[in-house]
């Protein structure tokens, strides 16, 4: 009985929720010079715009951020569409290479410290074939899980040591 009334109370919640939620009908208007399409709920405005009526589906609009537009119109190029452009870029400030050099410097600290790591956890790999430690005597599995974990540290440890390198060829090169 109890699981026959609470059923039924639940299909009526059910039922209530979603005659709320369909309520509202959304309109679609037609983007202004060629700008996308624009949804609303607003009845009036609709009417006002010439807005077609939205059937047959739901409708999830998410509101983007406006791009700003530029003040004036961007100069014409000239030339091949390959060329450099005509004017030189200026010189980095003292203090953009005072940044850069600090970066570079960070960069090699931790390659010198994922180099090492990595020289580390291949040693205890061994290739392939660490010593057993205590319970992996007796618990196998215990030994290869182990050995996958540290197989997967000296994967991960090989791609930082990838990712700082190609860091620091990004950098200016030092003075």
């Amino acid at each position: 009985m109890k699981k026959t009334l609470s059923l039924s109370v639940f299909s009526l919640v059910l039922l209530g929720a979603g005659h709320g939620a369909g309520a509202q009908q959304i309109y679609r208007c037609a983007g202004v010079g060629g700008a996308a399409p624009e949804y609303i709920n607003n009845a009036k405005e609709a009417q006002t715009r010439n807005c077609q009526t939205v059937s047959g589906g739901n409708v999830t609009v998410v509101q983007g951020t406006p791009v700003p537009r530029a003040a004036a119109p961007a100069p014409a190029r000239t030339g091949s569409p390959g060329a450099a452009p005509s004017a030189p870029r200026s010189e980095p400030s003292a203090e953009q290479r005072a940044r850069d050099s600090d970066s570079r410097l960070i960069l090699e600290a931790e390659l010198k410290k994922s180099e090492s790591r990595l020289a580390e956890l291949q040693k205890e790999y061994n290739n392939g074939e660490p010593e057993k430690q205590g319970i992996e005597a007796r618990n196998y599995q215990r030994y290869l899980d182990r050995v996958s974990e540290l197989k997967a540290s000296i994967a991960r440890s090989q791609s930082d040591i990838a990712g700082l390198k190609r860091e620091i060829s990004r950098l200016p090169a030092a003075n």
